[in-house]
């Protein structure tokens, strides 16, 4: 159920064939453990790779979507990652979103098996790719490795003020101290210092990154806060801004639909309806008749 909607984009094109029916309808209502076993007995009938065969069979945004389930979701996010350095250039609305709105337990995870699939640190890559605050935040966000809920009550109120005293209190803004703060804390811990923050700023905690930094800094600090608020609401944003105009960004809703499929898409797709009185699938099934309509 979780992806199968993103299905209807290939449903609408002239070329589609009855195999690619069946794939998707096979592929997609199965889970990642599940779509693992039919590839290992495929290969024990067929004697082919099923990886290698559905390459050969598909094409576009289908390839994509299929390739992208038949991989783990921290496989899937490493080589996402992987991609958005891979290269000349930096594709940084790609690697902002991975690194930050990624949990430091599925960033563990990420960085192994980043170093599994590509045989280097996941971090080096980064930091080569990278510089400047930017790099110093997604390195410290990377770095992190005990995952924790843990609210520092006597901490609340200090880092909250001290958030206000290092950027909308003084000219200039104390960067290392922002990214020390958001990225040494839990979640919830964080949640009560933006709140207490409102109580010494004038502006909220978005408001402030907006008034302080700009660039590739202010996207990544405005992603954490955003994750760290409501992650699902984060992405779907992500995915309405996506699907805004004629033409979808497909590979930005492939990304997010693929990666959280087996995570928490049943509640983006929640916050989805909330944000636009109409389901994702019903979004994803009217910009595929558009791009049908406009390819002729």
């Amino acid at each position: 159920i979780s992806v199968r909607t993103y299905s209807i984009y290939s449903y609408y094109d002239i070329s589609v064939r009855v195999d690619e029916l069946t794939i998707i309808d096979i592929l997609t209502r199965r889970s990642y453990s599940q779509r693992r076993e039919i590839a290992f007995e495929y290969e024990k009938r067929s004697k082919k790779d099923m990886i290698t065969a559905l390459k050969g069979a598909l094409s576009g945004s289908l390839e994509a979507v299929i390739l992208g389930l038949m991989k783990s979701t921290a496989q899937y996010d490493a080589s996402e990652i992987k991609g958005s350095i891979k290269g000349l250039g930096t594709d940084e609305e790609t690697l902002i979103e991975m690194v930050c709105s990624r949990s430091a337990e599925e960033l563990v995870e990420i960085k192994r098996v980043y170093k599994e699939m590509f045989k280097k640190e996941l971090e080096k890559d980064v930091a080569g790719d990278t510089s400047g605050d930017f790099r110093s935040l997604l390195l410290a966000l990377a770095k992190r490795d005990e995952p924790s809920n843990i609210v520092d009550y006597e901490k609340i109120d200090q880092d909250a003020r001290a958030l206000y005293e290092a950027g909308v209190k003084r000219k200039g803004t104390d960067v290392a101290t922002w990214i020390t703060i958001m990225s040494e804390r839990s979640v919830p811990h964080l949640q009560k210092v933006f709140d207490r923050y409102k109580s010494y700023s004038p502006y909220d905690m978005q408001e402030s990154i907006r008034k302080e930094v700009k660039g590739d800094l202010e996207k990544s600090f405005l992603t954490l806060v955003e994750c760290f608020e409501n992650k699902q609401q984060y992405f779907a944003n992500r995915l309405s801004e996506a699907m805004k105009g004629k033409s979808a960004k497909e590979k930005v809703v492939t990304r997010i639909v693929v990666s959280r499929c087996e995570v928490d898409l049943m509640k983006i797709r929640t916050e989805f309806k909330k944000l636009n009185q109409k389901s994702l699938y019903q979004t994803i099934l009217l910009h595929s008749m558009v791009k049908h309509y406009y390819s002729y």
